[in-house]
C-alpha cells in the first residue's frame, strides 16, 4: 500500500523532539503541583475503579443520587479502612522497634567480626558501621509506610475530588458517548483505557489479597512480629509493577533477621519469592493479560518517572497513569497509532 502524502510542515523527527520537550515540561509542572496532582490522579483512578458498579446500578434503574452516593461511600469506606489499618500498624511498629535495639547491636558486632576476617581494617569498619544504628536501618520501613500514609494527609482533598468526579461521572460518560460519530478514535481510546484500567485494578486487588493473606500466615507461622502489617504492605505493593515484591519483602526480612537470625530471614525471602513467582508472575498475568497495554520496558520506565514526579502515589498509580497518557496521546490519534507496538509490545489490531 502506498502511503498517502502528508501535508507540508514540520518533519516527524522535529515533532517528536517538540513532543518530548512538551512532555518534560508537563511532568515538571505536575511534579511542582504533586500535592494536588497526586490526590487528583488517585481520585480519578478510584472513580474509574468503581465505574462498573455505577453502570450496574444505572442499568437497574437506580436514581441519580444513588449513582453518586453508593460508589462514593464504597470508595471512601475502603480508603479509610486501608489508611486506618496502616496508621495503627505504623503505631505498633514504632512501639516495637526500640525493643530490638540490643539485638541490632549484637547483629552488627557479629557482622563486623565476620567481615574483619576478609582483611578489612577496623578503621574501615568503624567508618561504615559507625553511621548505622537501629533507627537508620529500619528507616527504610518507616520511609515506605510514611510515604503511603501521605495519602491519608490529603484525605479531605481526595474526598472533595471524589465527590465532584462522582457527580460528573454519569454526565461525562454520556458526553463521551455522544462523540462517537465525530471523534470515534477518542471514544474508542477512552473506552479501552477505562476497561483496561478496571480489569487491571480488579485483578491486582484480588491477587494482592491472596498474596497478602498467604504472606501474613507464613510470617505468623515463622514467628515474625506484626504479620498483619507486612501482609498489608504486600497487598499495597502488589499495585507497584515489577519491583513491588522487593519493596514488600525487605521490611519483614530485616525484622526477621533481628528477631530470629539469618535462618528465619532466609525463610522469609524464600516464601515471598515462591509466592511472588507462582501467583504474581505465573497466575496473575494470565488473568490480567495485556489489560494496561504496556510493555515491560515501558512499565518499568513509567514506574521510575511517576515515582519521581508523584512519590509513593506515583509508584502505585504508574500503570493507570501511563495507560491514560497512551489513550490520549497515541490511541486517540490515527497519526500516532504507529507507536502502539513500541508502547504495548504487540501489533495493533485496529486501523
Amino acid at each position: 500500500m502506498v502511503e498517502a502524502p502528508r501535508p507540508a510542515g514540520a518533519s516527524r523527527g522535529l515533532r517528536l523532539l517538540l513532543g518530548t520537550a512538551a512532555a518534560v515540561v508537563t511532568l515538571a509542572g505536575i511534579r511542582a503541583l504533586a500535592d494536588i496532582a497526586g490526590p487528583a490522579f488517585l481520585a480519578l483512578t478510584l472513580t474509574i475503579a468503581v465505574s462498573p458498579f455505577r453502570v450496574w446500578l444505572r442499568r437497574r434503574g437506580a436514581r441519580p443520587w444513588v449513582l453518586v452516593v453508593v460508589p462514593l461511600v464504597t470508595v471512601l469506606l475502603l480508603l479509610i479502612a486501608l489508611i486506618g489499618s496502616l496508621a495503627v500498624s505504623m503505631a505498633q511498629l514504632a512501639a516495637l522497634l526500640p525493643t530490638y535495639a540490643d539485638q541490632y547491636e549484637r547483629l552488627l558486632d557479629s557482622l563486623s567480626q565476620q567481615i574483619a576476617h576478609l582483611g578489612i581494617t577496623r578503621e574501615q569498619l568503624a567508618s561504615v558501621l559507625g553511621r548505622l544504628d537501629s533507627s537508620s536501618l529500619i528507616g527504610l520501613v518507616r520511609g515506605i509506610l510514611s510515604g503511603l500514609l501521605g495519602i491519608g494527609a490529603a484525605l479531605i482533598l481526595i474526598t472533595l475530588l471524589l465527590f465532584g468526579m462522582s457527580l460528573d461521572a454519569t454526565v461525562m460518560h454520556d458526553a463521551i458517548g455522544s462523540l462517537r460519530g465525530s471523534r470515534p478514535y477518542l471514544v474508542e481510546a477512552l473506552g479501552g483505557f477505562t476497561r483496561g484500567t478496571c480489569k487491571y485494578l480488579i485483578v491486582s486487588t484480588v491477587f494482592g489479597l491472596i498474596v497478602a493473606a498467604l504472606d501474613a500466615v507464613a510470617l505468623w507461622i515463622m514467628g515474625v512480629p506484626l504479620p498483619l502489617l507486612w501482609g498489608l504492605l504486600a497487598f499495597i505493593t502488589n499495585y507497584i509493577p515489577n519491583v513491588g515484591f522487593v519493596i514488600g519483602v525487605v521490611p519483614p526480612a530485616l525484622l526477621a533477621l533481628l528477631v530470629s537470625g539469618p535462618g528465619t530471614a532466609i525463610a522469609v525471602l524464600v516464601v515471598y519469592s515462591v509466592l511472588n513467582f507462582v501467583i504474581q508472575s505465573v497466575i496473575q498475568p494470565k488473568f490480567a493479560g495485556e489489560a494496561a497495554g504496556l510493555s515491560v520496558t515501558v512499565t518499568l520506565l513509567s514506574l521510575l518517572v511517576w515515582t519521581y514526579v508523584l512519590g509513593a502515589v506515583g509508584a502505585i498509580l504508574a500503570v493507570p497513569l501511563t495507560a491514560f497518557a497512551r489513550a490520549l496521546l497515541i490511541d486517540a490519534d490515527p497519526e500516532t497509532r504507529w507507536a502502539v507496538p513500541l508502547i504495548g509490545g504487540r501489533t495493533p489490531t485496529g486501523p
